[in-house]
């Protein structure tokens, strides 16, 4: 019986390059130069740092359009709170991974409002996908792909025949 895995998840090593490109274009930026800005990626949390809230609501951009030249999604970035007065401001931003129950239960709830002839089931934090025919794995990839709503980056792994 055909089945695949969907989960979500981020390559590490292209956030590590993606926040090291991002380092860089602040080297080169004339209005951050001697600002002590800078990006820091520990884990799945990237730290900003600045001396003023201005530099970082700056940076965040440079930080998103290095992350999409990446092939990272922005959507999975969420952004705390500012941290830290006087000389240093710090905000982390996380990278959400997995995918959470209520995303969960609204994919497989997809799967079956459209009657598809599969059976989803969530386990923890992938959903696991099986049907009779190929064809039917398909559409529900299609399906989920094409939908605005789900805004987690998804891989489809261990599809199996």
């Amino acid at each position: 019986m055909p089945s695949f895995d969907v989960v979500s998840e981020i390559e590490q090593h292209e956030a590590s390059n993606a926040v090291d490109q991002a380092n860089r274009e602040i080297e080169r930026r004339y209005d951050l130069k001697g600002k002590n800005a800078s990006f820091e990626l520990n884990e799945s949390v990237i730290t900003l740092t600045a001396n003023e809230e201005f530099h970082i609501d700056q940076m965040k951009p440079i930080l998103e359009s290095c992350l999409l030249k990446r092939k990272i999604k922005v959507s999975c970035l969420e952004y705390g709170a500012l941290t830290g007065a006087g000389k240093l401001v710090k905000m982390a931003a996380t990278l959400q991974q997995g995918i959470d129950k209520d995303l969960g239960k609204k994919m497989v709830k997809m799967v079956k409002d459209n009657k598809l002839k599969v059976q989803a089931a969530i386990q923890g934090e992938t959903i696991r996908v099986t049907g009779k025919k190929r064809d039917d794995l398909q559409e529900v990839m299609a399906l989920w792909k094409g939908d605005e709503s789900i805004t987690m980056p998804l891989q489809f792994k261990n599809f199996k025949d």
